[in-house]
């Protein structure tokens, strides 16, 4: 098995967004704001090549979403999710498999673009996609007002309509091939977290249960969970069993950060040391 960073480009969100309750005196010293308040994230994904299987995780914003939309996230940055593909050697063609953590359009929004005639296409033609029907529901079926503007139809509803899609069952144990999944709640419903076994490691792609290193601490949550409470216990859960295991949590919104261990301290779980996916 060999793990690739796909890195789709950069964002900009309100600090005080991104960190709830969180005083900007404390969130600012890891994730320093500009002049309008807002801190720059990343959108990296995790290419997964395993055998005959190439495997995607999260896909990004894309290119689709119209000019009025954009002008509140400010993308930036050299990298593409196709550029980072070729990068690899692969292109989207060469992906069997699209695995989505959750259906926020910054996860998401790369698995479809438009074709020449504005129509919906996948960017995978074949490639299957999969989420789980509870937060395939959660997402289509009248989303609560909190989530509503991130769930965009547009990324959503073509994947359905191409019989690409598949879910995983949430019951139990779930597993994606080889790899264990972790259902979490917090940040949304039946968020999926991939944990992967890799050279004598785990390595779990935390999504948006810990977006950043700033965020490692229980407390600090984003101000777009929807049940904060069982963020910080699903958080907790993870990171104690970060430090007994010794995972590496690997992030999707870090923009300096791949890469960490954490360790126990008297404050509690904390920061141990951070690197890049390449240097595991």
């Amino acid at each position: 098995m060999d793990l690739h960073v796909i890195n789709t480009g950069y964002f900009k969100i309100d600090g005080g967004a991104m960190f709830g309750v969180v005083p900007k005196s404390i969130w600012q010293k890891t994730n320093p704001a500009d002049d309008k308040n807002l801190c720059t994230w990343a959108m990296r994904c995790l290419l997964v090549e395993d055998g005959d299987r190439l495997i995607l995780i999260d896909n990004g914003i894309g290119d689709k979403i119209n000019k009025d939309f954009l002008k509140f996230y400010y993308l930036h940055g050299d990298d593409s999710l196709e550029k980072s593909l070729n990068q690899t050697g692969f292109s989207p063609d060469d992906v069997t498999d699209v695995f989505l953590t959750h259906l926020h359009f910054d996860h998401c929004g790369g698995g479809v673009k438009f074709d020449n005639n504005q129509n919906p296409v996948l960017t995978f033609k074949n490639a299957k996609y999969w989420s789980n029907e509870d937060h395939w529901k959660w997402a289509t079926d009248m989303p609560n007002p909190r989530e509503k503007v991130s769930f965009l139809k547009e990324n959503i509803l073509p994947v359905q309509e191409s019989g690409h899609l598949e879910f995983l069952p949430v019951d139990g144990s779930t597993s994606f091939y080889d790899i264990e999944i972790l259902m979490i709640d917090g940040h949304t419903e039946k968020q999926m977290l991939p944990m992967i076994k890799y050279k004598n490691r785990t390595v779990v792609f935390i999504a948006d249960l810990i977006p950043s290193v700033g965020h490692i601490p229980v407390p600090y949550l984003m101000g777009f969970d929807v049940r904060p409470l069982l963020t910080m216990e699903e958080k907790k859960a993870v990171l104690d069993e970060a430090v007994e295991n010794e995972y590496i949590l690997m992030f999707e919104h870090d923009p300096i950060n791949e890469c960490c261990t954490v360790k126990h301290t008297e404050r509690g779980v904390r920061l141990d040391h951070t690197f890049k996916l390449s240097e595991i």
